[in-house]
């Protein structure tokens, strides 16, 4: 809808406060405000679940892969022959052998509990991103080295150069009993993935000491795989389930992890729900304000008419005005939302100084930061959902004003 340089003239004439026109331009004000702040807050909570989904699926992933191939029983026995079979699918970037069992460990009269994984020298070595302190080329099959996480060495006191022990109940048996099997482990590396509730339960150790540990000779427990897609895991792996039949289930990352993803999605639609309902009363603030104009400039229209002006000139002109203010205020929110997103971790921290509130608990967030990712399809639908339900705003008091009868307005002038 293109403005002549006359239509263009009165809308921005209109657009600035005239003399006694105080309170229209206040609300107008607080029109774009609005605008503006309902923006900037989509924006930001909408990235945040964005970012905080984002960071669990590739922290999940750099732990359990794509999927894992789960044995009945806990034991896959002629695991190499699957392994080929899973490397040769389509799709499959990677494949690896891996032992995981919930266990104890002790360390100066403390007791935690504990998730030991028996990882490839290959994955072991992956780690080295996630590394904190100490050296993971020292753990080797057996010598009788593990890396921890950060946040179970702080529970247990324990330090690089200590000596933990790993308990398995699942001992041998004596004539006096099952004996539990105690095996002393130095600590070699301390890893932190940002997941808070793996950093405090995770041993990793390499995987011919953890079937030396558990007892269950050269066999695994999990493959675990990585696809060229996450979202396309299902149908890549689809191939191998008539094979595994009867010896393996493949659980992808939606089921191992489900109960999580599925609650921040229905946070995520219930929190853009919520916060659109600001956009909504931002459109009729804008309403108001241009109700307000229409009837402030009833005569100004009147006289606009007389001189040639048409309807369709009248009704472009208040649609033009309000779609600025709902311009003006989509731009400032995305640009305010940016700002919050850039300064997140300094402002989430000042509001905790002020406050003396824990606004981000890892223990209940699984995450040690704030994330955010920007998706730019979603800020877009944003700025156009702003924008649509702005220019709707307009229609009714641009029918208004240019249905105006100048003969009523001037009768008695």
């Amino acid at each position: 809808m293109l403005l002549s340089p006359f239509e263009w003239t009165i809308t921005r004439r209109y657009m600035m406060p005239g003399k006694g026109e105080g309170f229209i331009a206040l609300v107008a004000g607080i029109s774009v405000g609005v605008v503006m702040l309902s923006v900037a807050l989509l924006v930001v909570v909408m990235s945040v679940m964005n970012g905080f989904r984002g960071e669990l699926l590739d922290r999940f992933v750099s732990l359990n892969g794509h999927a894992i191939i789960q044995a009945y029983g806990g034991r896959l026995q002629d695991w190499e022959e699957i392994l080929e079979e899973v490397r040769d699918t389509p799709g499959v970037v990677s494949a690896s052998p891996l032992i995981e069992q919930p266990l104890l460990m002790t360390f100066n009269g403390r007791v935690e509990a504990v998730n030991v994984r028996g990882n490839t020298q290959q994955d072991i070595a992956k780690l080295g991103e996630n590394l904190v302190q100490g050296n993971l080329s020292a753990i080797t099959p057996e010598s009788g080295k593990v890396a921890i996480g950060s946040r179970l060495a702080m529970n247990l006191g324990a330090r690089i150069g200590d000596t933990v022990t790993v308990l398995n109940p699942q001992g041998r048996a004596t004539p006096f009993g099952t004996v539990p099997r105690q095996v002393g482990y130095e600590v070699a590396a301390l890893i932190e993935t940002g997941v808070y509730d793996f950093d405090q339960v995770f041993v990793i150790m390499p995987i011919k000491d953890a079937q030396t540990l558990l007892l269950t000779g050269d066999s695994i427990g999990l493959i675990e795989v990585e696809t060229t897609d996450a979202e396309d895991v299902g149908r890549i792996l689809a191939p191998l389930e008539p094979r595994l039949q009867g010896r393996a289930v493949i659980n992808d990352w939606r089921t191992i992890n489900s109960s999580i993803f599925e609650a921040l999605e229905v946070e995520r639609v219930a929190m853009f729900f919520a916060l659109s309902m600001i956009v909504v009363v931002a459109a009729f603030n804008i309403l108001s304000s241009l109700v307000m104009l229409v009837r402030a400039k009833t005569r100004d229209i009147a006289i606009l008419r007389t001189m040639g002006a048409t309807r369709r000139n009248i009704l472009k002109i208040f649609v033009t005005t309000g779609t600025v203010i709902g311009a003006f205020g989509t731009l400032s929110g995305l640009a305010l939302g940016f700002l919050i997103l850039y300064f997140r971790q300094g402002i989430s921290g000042g509001i905790q100084a002020m406050t003396g509130a824990t606004l981000w608990d890892p223990s209940v967030r699984f995450l040690t930061e704030l994330p955010a990712r920007v998706d730019p399809a979603e800020v877009i639908g944003i700025c156009l959902l702003a924008m649509g339900l702005s220019f709707l705003a307009t229609l009714y008091p641009a029918l208004k004003a240019s249905g105006t009868d100048p003969v009523q307005v001037l009768r008695y002038e």
